[in-house]
């Protein structure tokens, strides 16, 4: 591996670069992108990348049929700062652009046409506290102006194919609502890798591997690789236990208010909350209590003002 570690020293020194890899097999199949390091403090999807690109350069990893692509830092900047961002969120706003104003809107003209070219995306991130990994799907088959969508059996497919416990539906419309919140407009705001893949006419799931150090996550970012290459048939290995589950619908999202804002404890994804519950205190004394019986999502303590402080999800 230490090839793939010199990969990643190159790309943490030299931001102005991406690289990707491609394997395309003689017998036509699916096509797939994994993206690790959209966020550049979540590196677990790199690490898992680079061993799968070892994997398939030293021949214990057979891609059967299909193209396959593997990009294991998506934000170089942002991960050679050890960072979530390099100048922005590249996760909030992936829609190629012709004045590019950012860093970030460079790497989405770069990436948006190698999405674009394949059919499903595997994109790996991982968490800020700890809790269970779980994948994220869009929404169910609609017709709909915000993101219209015909491929969501698919992509509930894969999704359960991946080796977790756990599913969460329904993103981009609570964002929407903090987006409102914020008074900013929805054209663009909320669109992510996932978003813009099915905008393309594919489908897409990000797989939340655990908590960012932990080593673990790791192994589940692998573990998500595998069993998306035995879902789609591209590849002869095992396929990691899938999930029957029902999935968990996010409801809302609550933005912290002031850097003196706090929550009530340290919150897990996932911890259960009934209706009543005291989740957090505002600075000014204010009490943030659960509307319903649900769990909390994404908790992030030291968010920004004016950022997603968590998430509320029932049921789905």
């Amino acid at each position: 591996m230490d090839a793939g570690n010199e990969l990643l020293r190159r790309a943490a020194v030299n931001p102005q670069v991406l690289q990707w890899h491609t394997w395309a097999a003689l017998k036509p199949g699916p096509s797939l992108v994994v993206l690790g390091a959209v966020h550049g403090n979540e590196t677990c999807g790199a690490y898992a990348i680079l061993r799968a690109i070892d994997d398939l350069q030293h021949g214990r990893l057979l891609l059967r049929r299909g193209r396959l692509t593997l990009v294991p830092v998506a934000n170089p900047l942002a991960f050679g700062q050890r960072t979530r961002e390099g100048e922005r969120n590249l996760n909030r706003r992936f829609m190629p652009r012709d004045d590019a104003r950012d860093y970030e809107d460079h790497i989405t003209r770069q990436l948006a046409p190698v999405l674009a070219s394949h059919e499903a995306l595997l994109d790996l991130h991982s968490f800020h506290t700890p809790g269970e990994p779980f994948a994220m799907v869009g929404p169910r088959n609609n017709e709909g102006t915000r993101e219209p969508f015909m491929r969501a059996q698919e992509e509930s497919e894969l999704a359960r194919a991946l080796g977790v416990n756990q599913i969460v539906e329904g993103w981009l419309d609570v964002y929407d609502r903090a987006s409102r919140a914020r008074g900013k407009p929805l054209d663009d705001e909320g669109i992510g890798t996932t978003e813009y893949m099915r905008s393309q006419g594919g489908y897409a799931v990000t797989i939340e591997c655990g908590q960012h150090d932990d080593p673990a996550a790791i192994r589940v970012a692998e573990h998500a690789i595998r069993g998306a290459l035995a879902l789609l048939g591209m590849a002869d290995v095992p396929a990691p236990p899938r999930f029957s589950g029902p999935a968990a619908r996010l409801q809302d999202v609550v933005l912290r208010e002031s850097a003196a804002d706090q929550l009530a404890r340290e919150w897990n994804s996932f911890d259960v909350v009934r209706a009543g519950d005291l989740i957090a205190r505002r600075a000014d004394g204010r009490e943030v209590r659960a509307a319903y019986d649900g769990s909390v999502l994404f908790p992030y303590p030291e968010a920004a003002v004016g950022q997603e402080w968590f998430y509320l999800a029932v049921p789905g």
